[in-house]
């Protein structure tokens, strides 16, 4: 048995799953409004039936939180916040938020409600949960790649609430950094469509073929542990899955929470109602590897008969009763009999008939409590009966039942009455094109100390974080303005990021590339310059007025805007645009090797293959594996489409110096490209 108690947060993408979740046990639902959620493709709910929902879970005791969790254009803010609106006022607990400049916004128009960083915020580390503490979130939801040791160091490092997936699909890439399904399908993930390219075939030496598609998540077992750790919220991922999903992965939690143990029983109908080979607890004991590869089979699709979907819909046909209610009635001669009923601080009363001699069987105390007893179909149960009947009085029992439904009616509303609730408006910016002064400026992105001398007229060059103190000093007596680039995800290895980044503050390199906004914390920390990145996903002028308040000097902005949405954007500070790279699509913690040969011949560098016979450059660092596209984004003749931005950040990955040169010498010159190349999602954007 547990000591202390973890909330069980069920995923609804219906009402009848809101249900099924309620009935089983859940301590709290996250379901999806119409827009702004990051499963665009789930049934979800409108006003009513939000405003449905919220009442129904209240009833029981039950907290909603409100996905909201997508990247939002200027354009589409004011209706972001009328849809938190609506939320807020039908009495939402929390909301789930991605964006930073929509989060920023929602902090301070709606102070009553708690605000949960998505996991589609990239969250991994320490600096990471006490910036989204420092700067008023209630909750982080951790990405699901976290090791057990990893997601206790963040639980201990501040008083933020902590969530963490224990049941569902697990996406290749670390949520909130994948451009995949946008690239290759004009779906974009972080605006909640993505079209799951993942699921698809994409072959490496040796591998299955399907080497980008992973078991379900599975470490329902372990609640107990988490619980001890002192993680807040056991979250269950699946808001497209149907009711009986969502019903059987809240019964096994509950069962695992209470008793130390998921039951076998309970997990066998989990994977019969879905799986991909069955599941993986791979990440959370840092176990990574082919055993963690899966897909959906014709047995995992067959398994899921009528007979298990009926004999799961059986577990929680009947409603919970859980408001306990104490009942009063008096029947005295000459006035209307009256009830009154009591459940918690609620007192409710309702009048009947007026009782009349009897002249049979008088009305008695047995017959009375039994029609008072028959609150079955509602969330109260008649705890107490008391009764004060006169002598020789009768009256008609549908009295007593009407009685009984209008007290415990009064009490539902009772219940569910929202508490006055504080809005202020805000007022928006005009989305105002902007001119940039000067010519435009260059920063170029290094895997290596190996540059050529050009680059010497680059504002910014940047190395990564782990080069040898000596080679960066040989760039900087050079002539070279170095940075450097710390990886977008640094699982476990903050402590080893900060030493290194002590020891390049110390030979006088000030100027850090952060991609994380853990990252940009611990550079913040240290005193130096942060200069944001991609990966921070700035998607409109309010995301950027919120790193400039936070201590970002410069950003790049997101690469799946359109030229022109960037050129709206308007801040303070300066703003670039990621103008040439095999664009990284996806950065995963389980390379896609270890479903095939292995890392023994790869040497950090390897390829696969999708359907069409394109190949994909796999490039591994600091522990993780980047897919890169097959076609480098190249913008050198279309410069002047971004007016709104300073400068454009070059991305070179495994070209060869003289390559290097060849390419900014084009940009330089504003020199049209030959050979393959795309210009990304910049001139025909994402949906």
């Amino acid at each position: 048995m547990m000591n202390n108690p973890i909330e069980i947060l069920a995923p609804c993408g219906s009402f009848d799953s809101v249900v099924g979740a309620v009935r089983q046990g859940a301590d709290a639902v996250y379901i999806g409004s119409l827009q702004f959620s990051a499963r665009a493709y789930a049934k979800n709910f409108d006003s009513g039936e939000l405003k449905k929902a919220i009442d129904y879970c209240h009833l029981h005791g039950v907290k909603v939180h409100i996905t909201l969790n997508t990247l939002v254009s200027d354009e589409e803010l004011p209706k972001a916040i009328e849809t938190a609106k609506t939320a807020y006022f039908a009495g939402a607990d929390a909301f789930i938020v991605q964006d930073w400049g929509l989060a920023d916004i929602i902090k301070k128009s709606f102070p009553d409600i708690a605000l949960h960083a998505s996991t589609q915020m990239s969250v991994h580390t320490p600096s990471g949960a006490k910036i989204l503490y420092k700067n008023g979130f209630d909750r982080v939801v951790l990405s699901r790649e976290m090791s057990r040791d990893e997601i206790t160091e963040v639980v201990n490092s501040c008083d933020i609430e902590t969530e963490v997936f224990v049941h569902g699909a697990l996406c290749m890439c670390v949520s909130g950094q994948c451009y995949l399904s946008a690239m290759i399908g004009g779906r974009s993930g972080n605006r909640g469509r993505c079209a799951q390219p993942c699921r698809l075939p994409f072959k490496v030496k040796g591998g299955t073929g399907f080497d980008l598609s992973l078991k379900d998540n599975c470490i329902l077992n372990e609640m107990s542990e988490l619980a001890k750790i002192g993680v807040t919220s056991a979250k269950i991922e699946g808001r497209m899955k149907r009711p009986e999903y969502t019903a059987m992965a809240v019964a096994a939690a509950k069962h695992s929470a209470e008793n130390g143990k998921a039951d076998k029983g309970e997990l066998d109908k989990l994977r019969a109602v879905f799986s991909r080979s069955g599941f993986t607890n791979g990440y959370y004991y840092g176990k990574t590897g082919r055993e963690m590869f899966g897909t959906r089979q014709r047995e995992d699709v067959v398994s899921a008969t009528e007979s298990v979907l009926s004999e799961i819909r059986a577990e929680y046909k009947d409603e919970v009763q859980n408001n306990p209610v104490s009942f009063t009635l008096k029947v005295q001669k000459g006035v209307p009999a009256k009830l009154v009923a009591q459940c918690g601080e609620f007192t409710v009363q309702s009048e009947g008939a007026v009782p009349e001699a009897a002249i049979k069987v008088p009305l008695s105390t047995e017959k009375a409590k039994a029609q008072l007893m028959k609150t079955g179909g509602t969330s109260f149960y008649a705890e107490s009966i008391s009764t004060v009947i006169d002598e020789g009085l009768t009256m008609p029992l549908s009295s007593l039942n009407n009685m009984r439904r209008d007290t415990l009616m009064q009490l539902e509303t009772l219940i569910t009455a929202i508490p006055e609730r504080r809005y202020f408006a805000v007022s928006y910016k005009n989305a105002v094109p902007k001119k940039r002064v000067g010519e435009m400026r260059y920063r170029a992105h290094f895997r290596s100390c190996e540059i050529p001398e050009i680059f010497r007229k680059c504002e910014l060059v940047y190395v990564p974080v782990f080069s040898k103190t000596e080679d960066i000093l040989n760039l900087m007596n050079s002539g070279f303005s170095i940075g450097v680039e710390v990886p977008r995800v640094i699982f476990g290895q903050e402590k080893i990021i900060k030493q290194k980044l002590e020891e390049i503050r110390k030979i006088g390199v000030t100027d850090a590339y952060c991609n994380n906004i853990g990252i940009v914390a611990l550079v913040l920390e240290l005193g130096m310059t942060v200069h944001g990145g991609f990966g921070l996903n700035i998607f409109n002028s309010y995301s950027l007025d919120f790193v400039e308040s936070i201590g970002v000097k410069d950003t790049e902005l997101s690469f799946e805007l359109t030229a022109g949405m960037i050129n709206r954007i308007s801040g303070n500070i300066r703003t670039g645009a990621v103008g040439y790279g095999y664009l990284p699509l996806m950065i995963t913690r389980n390379c896609p090797n270890k479903n095939g040969r292995g890392c023994k011949e790869c040497k950090g560098k390897s390829k696969m293959t999708d359907r069409k016979g394109n190949e994909f450059t796999l490039m591994c660092r600091a522990g993780c594996t980047e897919l890169l596209n097959f076609t480098p984004l190249v913008l050198s003749d279309k410069q002047d489409s971004f007016t709104g931005v300073e400068f454009m950040s070059l991305h070179f990955t495994y070209e060869t110096p003289e390559e290097c040169a060849d390419v900014f010498m084009n940009y330089m010159k504003k020199k049209k490209p030959l050979g393959n190349y795309t210009r990304g999602l910049y001139f025909r954007g994402v949906e």
